[in-house]
């Protein structure tokens, strides 16, 4: 199926338009106090929970709403217009939370953690990043030796949103659990992927970040102390951990870039609002060209951005190979969601730079969009690569 921006099929839009009143209504009120406060939204993600937003693109059987990834992504865009912390706590939670464990898991893993993660009751992480291993991730550090039926872990884990909630139930860490020879003739670490729940000795979030936005997501460094786990928690192959996360990555760029439409959107919503709003000289600012100029110029970049990251979900959900759009997508919407932030603050003038103002977060939110997941340079390669160059 061919997504088009305007036109979706009845399903979609249905539920593009309940994610949406759920943001006005529920979201948009409470946002600003949750950012000011650094304060996780535990009772916006139970009502999601309850909607079943979290469960979005799995199965029924394993207590999924039987949809797909684009289902997700239209659910995450609406939410970033108003929220990107609780849009990421959601593309997280799915996207690199819960999906490793569907799409490598075992039947038994699947039967016992699928339940418990997509009603959102609890929690998964994905512990990719290590302090010198950020776009290498290549370079992981964390090592896992097994003996006697047991993994033992030790290592550490950087930036690694959803990992030390109330409601965090496991991580899925990349881990050196051994060598190979590679086609080159010479050894390289095997990388392996390992469940570990939250409460396992060992096992410490440290103290949150303090960032520059997404104040309201969570976001911990991760200690593995002689962490041990049972024989059976490796998720898929072994061996297979850093081929399976690049498949993981590659979907969740378009989740990102999802994230990122709703925000540039965001931008255009409340800066049309304020121009029409705000008189100046006797006149509404939009009436001046220089402003309604600078909104069009904001308009097209997120319809861009949009139509990138639908044809990316194409892709995809046909089976086609999908590696280079989704790396468009996220570049293009990552820089809309930037140069519109920029933009609309300065269409807000001194009151963009008011914090209790919409387009204020989304100034202070959005450049991550242009590094996690992939940074800008990362995307540029990729893409490069994908034109043989």
């Amino acid at each position: 199926m061919s997504f088009t921006p305007g036109v979706l099929p009845e399903e979609y839009e249905s539920l593009r338009r309940a994610v949406a009143d759920f943001t006005d209504n529920e979201v948009a009120p409470v946002s600003a106090e949750l950012d000011r406060k650094h304060e996780f939204p535990y009772e916006l993600v139970a009502k999601m929970g309850k909607m079943g937003l979290f469960g979005l693109p799995f199965p029924e059987e394993y207590g999924g709403m039987g949809g797909d990834y684009f289902a997700l992504c239209l659910a995450i865009e609406e939410i970033a217009r108003e929220n990107q912390s609780l849009a990421i706590t959601l593309e997280a939670a799915v996207s690199l939370g819960a999906m490793p464990i569907y799409l490598f898991g075992t039947e038994e893993q699947k039967k016992e953690w699928l339940p418990k993660l997509t009603d959102g009751s609890g929690l998964a992480s994905f512990g990719l990043t290590e302090p010198e291993a950020g776009s290498d991730a290549g370079g992981t550090r964390t090592k896992a030796t097994l003996e006697n039926g047991e993994w033992t872990i030790n290592g550490s884990k950087s930036f690694i949103t959803n990992s030390g909630t109330d409601i965090t139930r496991l991580v899925t860490a990349t881990a050196v659990t051994g060598t190979r020879v590679g086609k080159d003739g010479k050894e390289k670490p095997e990388i392996s992927t390992i469940m570990i729940p939250a409460g396992t000795p060992g096992f410490t979030a440290e103290p949150l970040y303090d960032k520059v936005g997404w104040n309201s997501s969570d976001t911990h460094p991760l200690t593995f102390d002689n962490v041990k786990v049972p024989e059976e928690n490796l998720l898929g192959e072994r061996g297979r951990g850093y081929a399976n996360f690049l498949r993981i990555l590659d979907e969740g760029r378009i989740a990102v870039a999802a994230l990122s439409v709703g925000a540039a959107q965001g931008c255009v919503d409340a800066s049309v609002k304020y121009a029409q709003e705000r008189t100046s000289f006797g006149k509404p600012i939009a009436s001046y060209q220089a402003i309604s100029f600078k909104i069009a110029r904001m308009e097209a970049r997120v319809s861009a951005a949009r139509a990138a990251y639908y044809e990316a979900a194409s892709k995809m959900l046909a089976g086609e190979p999908f590696k280079k759009e989704a790396s468009i997508a996220k570049l293009i919407a990552g820089e809309a969601a930037m140069d519109n932030a920029r933009d609309a603050t300065q269409v807000h003038g001194g009151y963009g730079f008011m914090n209790e103002y919409l387009v204020a977060r989304h100034y202070r939110d959005s450049k991550i969009l242009e590094i996690g997941e992939g940074t800008t340079e990362v995307q540029l390669m990729l893409i490069a690569r994908a034109l043989g160059l």
